[in-house]
């Protein structure tokens, strides 16, 4: 891929990691275990899995925002850099969205052919973190289409050289 159409994604990357970080501090810094549970009575150990789960997001969509504006700052722009920082997001920030490592969550695989969520709770939460994953949810999924090429590709270049 030629350096204009990877400089492209990465600044795309910035914008889309941007608006989620925003978002997540916003909610983050509002939620409370006991206002989440007045609103939709749930296991309050699943209640920290999920906001933990949401932490975790947020600090992987900082540490690849901060990774995407150095890129983009640097003088010469670095394509292998920009590859391997769009690969780091990938695995990290998308792949931690629809499949978190504390399972507090999960995407279900066959919300393409039915046309809902993909985004399921293991337990009823409260209307406004449903509302957080399902305003997130549309972006995410149009990066990870978008980034897969990347997932794939440098796979393929780590296992190519050893």
């Amino acid at each position: 891929m030629g350096n204009t159409i990877v400089k492209t994604q990465i600044e795309e990357v910035r914008e889309f990691l941007a608006e989620t970080v925003g978002t997540l501090e916003n909610f983050l810094n509002a939620a409370t275990l006991d206002n989440l549970q007045q609103q939709q009575q749930a296991d309050e150990e699943y209640y920290k899995s999920v906001l933990s789960s949401l932490r975790k997001l947020t600090v992987y969509c900082e540490e690849g925002l901060d990774a995407c504006k150095i890129i983009l700052q640097a003088e010469v722009f670095s394509k292998p850099a920009a590859e391997k920082t769009l690969y780091r997001i990938y695995y990290q920030c998308i792949e931690e969205f629809f499949s978190p490592k504390s399972d507090a969550w999960y995407e279900d695989s066959r919300s393409a052919y039915t046309g809902k969520n993909a985004i399921k709770f293991r337990q009823p939460v409260s209307a406004e973190l449903s509302g957080l994953l399902l305003s997130l949810e549309s972006s995410f999924q149009r990066i990870r289409e978008e980034l897969e090429y990347y997932e794939t590709d440098y796979r393929t270049k780590m296992l190519q050289s050893r």
